[in-house]
């Protein structure tokens, strides 16, 4: 008799996380080319929270194993596999296809836990191109936060235009994505400024390293106290915007002439008739750049900053099982975390 798991299944678009269904099936075969993977632990992204909801912009392939982010061990190779071995601590890779940059729209359709199966399982198999090294300094909770909201922090600081020291870098709220900038820019030596609601995140953000921290409930212009909070109020050389609709406004009126404001989210809700338009990076004489996680190649150049600096993810204390996966989803849309919401994976 084949053996088993356990594993959830995303049926569809229609009814929110009711399109979430637990059950069993059999452990997936290793290809050639393919590795199988024990999974320890995943990772929840909001976009594993819109996907059900139907509000994702990128390919679906239905029923498809939701999450994009795991952590595990490699237990088993295919015949012609020459990057790993069993025993291997791997991380996924979010859009399989995306090896280096930049990315392509055929990239675009490989992407875990969307159009491929992703890691809300026991055991995955994956193509040996579609994992990356797990950090030595990291344990399999910590490592699998690493395949989404990590990279594309990753690829927004370093992607086009490297942060560098004495760069000052604003960054918006306590996502996961906001989480790893601070931390990423703090290790490149660059001054963070970021933004919260809440007067408990304030401390966690200057715990975390943050030079400035604004409340922007109680300053609604804090794009521009940003501004004034830099040499000569010239502005911030990095925007990582996760905000959208909502915060795009006040990224521009902060940003630094030939600066760069990395669109990651669109989190934020405002009138689409009062937002700035796309002539307004030519006052503000900045570029505004999508990004869309990140590759293999920047991915792996992640993992070794990661060590050399002992980066450590902030993962929320409340860690699921994979049997409680639906709960991680809801404690995450009703903003209970802060960091990564993780599962535990027997």
């Amino acid at each position: 008799m084949a053996p088993t798991m356990k594993h959830w299944t995303l049926k569809g678009t229609e009814n929110d996380f009711d399109e979430l269904v637990f059950g069993s099936g059999p452990v997936p075969r290793v290809g050639e080319h393919e590795v199988l993977v024990k999974l320890h632990a995943a990772a929840l992204n909001y976009r594993d929270l819109i996907i059900p909801k139907g509000l994702y912009p990128f390919p679906l392939k239905l029923p498809v194993v939701p999450g994009s982010d795991g952590a595990g061990e490699v237990v088993e190779v295919g015949s012609k596999v020459t990057k790993w071995k069993k025993g291997d601590r791997v991380v996924t890779l979010f859009n399989q296809g995306h090896q280096f940059d930049p990315i392509d729209i055929n990239a675009t359709k490989t992407g875990l836990g969307g159009v491929i199966d992703g890691t809300l399982r026991e055991y995955g198999v994956f193509n040996e191109n579609g994992l990356v090294r797990a950090p030595s300094n990291l344990n399999f909770l910590e490592a699998s936060t690493l395949t989404c909201a990590a990279l594309t922090s990753w690829n927004a600081l370093y992607g086009l235009r490297p942060v560098k020291p004495g760069d000052t870098v604003l960054i918006q709220g306590t996502g996961g994505v906001s989480v790893f900038g601070v931390q990423f820019a703090k290790a490149a030596g660059a001054t963070v400024i970021a933004t919260t609601s809440s007067n408990d995140k304030f401390e966690f953000l200057k715990k975390l390293g943050a030079d400035h921290v604004i409340n922007y409930k109680q300053d609604p212009n804090w794009g521009e106290t940003a501004r004034k909070l830099t040499y000569n109020n010239q502005g911030v050389d990095h925007v990582l915007d996760v905000g959208g609709p909502g915060t795009l406004e006040q990224s521009l009126k902060a940003i630094k002439f030939e600066g760069i404001i990395s669109i990651i989210g669109f989190l934020g809700h405002s009138d689409p008739k009062g937002n700035p338009t796309l002539l307004e990076t030519l006052s503000r004489i900045c570029t505004v750049r999508g990004v869309y996680v990140g590759s293999k190649a920047q991915m792996e150049d992640m993992v070794k900053a990661i060590e050399a600096n002992n980066i450590h993810p902030v993962v929320d204390k409340e860690v699921f099982t994979l049997e409680k996966a639906r709960e991680a989803y809801e404690y995450m849309w009703q903003q209970k975390h802060i960091g990564k919401v993780t599962i535990k994976i027997e």
